[in-house]
């Protein structure tokens, strides 16, 4: 729990607001002496915790670590900052899309140029 919290950059006080809990229930938390209901696990999910991980030790999605870091900032940005982010990563597929297609085009002219 505890490294959770630390990756997604929150202190106790922080991390507990979030999930409408006590600091002292946050840190009982952490140090195992209670375990969170699942009101409190929605909560910081919805704040970019990986609950799968804080349950089980392993990661969901089996994501690699910079596709995992992408989709916390996602997680971790307000609605607006996720938009933003949504509409961002829509104009970098177009774009790459875009080049393929072109350099498919292209090369095929080149190549009839050459050649004839």
């Amino acid at each position: 729990m505890r490294e959770e919290r630390l990756r997604l950059g929150y202190n106790q006080t922080e991390f507990a607001e979030i999930a409408g809990v006590k600091k002292n229930a946050q840190s009982n938390y952490e140090k195992g002496i209670r375990s969170p209901d699942g009101g409190y696990l929605a909560a910081i999910a919805d704040h970019g915790a990986d609950v799968l991980y804080i349950l089980t030790g392993e990661r969901a999605g089996g994501l690699a670590p910079d596709e995992a870091a992408l989709l916390d900032n996602y997680r971790a940005a307000n609605k607006e900052g996720q938009d933003h982010m949504k509409a961002v990563g829509a104009a970098f597929a177009q774009s790459v899309k875009n080049a393929e297609g072109e350099a498919g085009t292209g090369g095929g002219e080149e190549r009839k140029k050459s050649n004839g």
